[in-house]
Formats: C-alpha cells, structure tokens, sequence
C-alpha cells in the first residue's frame, strides 16, 4: 500500500511540474508577443482603433499574468505539501537520509524567481510600448 501512495505522490509532483512549465511558458510567450505587437501598433502612431488594441492586449497580460502567478504560487504551495508528505513517509520508513530537506528551500527559491521573471518581463511588455508611444 506504501508504495502504491508514494507513486501517486510522485505522479502528483510530475503533474505539478507539468503545469507549472506550462503556465511559466505561456506567460513569457505571450509577454513577448504582446511586447511585440504594442511596439509596432505605439511605433506606428494609428489613431484611436490601435490604442483600443493596446489596452485590450494590455488587459489581456494582467489577467494571464496574474492567473500565472496565482497559479504558480498553489503550484509552489502543492510542491510543499507532496514532498512534506514523502518526507514523513520517508521518516516512517526509516529512509529520510536519503532525501535532503533542503531541498525544500531550493524549490521555494526557484518558484520566487519563475514568478520574478514573468513579472519582471510583464511589466516590460507593458510599459515599453507606451514609452514609444
């Protein structure tokens, strides 16, 4: 029964890994499409039709940049759930040496510096294209 428990806990990790790629990938993607295709509508100077456009991508990065963050802030929270888990499962079968728990600090600091570059290039995408403007 342990061992069916220990994969699902490792299925759950894998699956947590998987959608935290996704979200980190899709963020950055389309930060930089959006950063691309403001600068060309601010650089092109087109009237009121192409500000529409702008504010609406500008809308659209807040709302997925925030559900990425939102998102990546359970995933970061989920990751530490599960390997708590295993760390008391490895406690109980007398086989925590073999599982650094600093290991735990290392995916918290990795979560915070996904998180800082999908910010950091979101807000690039947002302020650039007015500064052309």
């Amino acid at each position: 029964m342990i061992e069916r428990v220990h994969e699902h806990i490792i299925t759950e990790l894998q699956q947590n890994t998987r959608t935290d790629t996704i979200f980190i990938i899709t963020a950055i993607l389309l930060n930089l499409v959006t950063l691309a295709v403001n600068s060309i509508i601010a650089a092109e100077n087109g009237g009121v039709t192409a500000t529409i456009v702008m504010f609406m991508f500008v809308s659209l990065l807040i709302v997925v940049n925030s559900v990425v963050v939102f998102g990546l802030l359970r995933g970061k929270q989920t990751r530490l759930k599960l390997i708590n888990g295993l760390l008391k499962m490895y406690k109980d079968q007398g086989v925590e040496g073999y599982y650094d728990a600093s290991l735990l600090s290392n995916y918290n600091t990795r979560y915070n510096l996904f998180i800082l570059v999908v910010v950091f290039i979101g807000v690039i995408a947002l302020v650039v294209p007015f500064v052309i403007r």
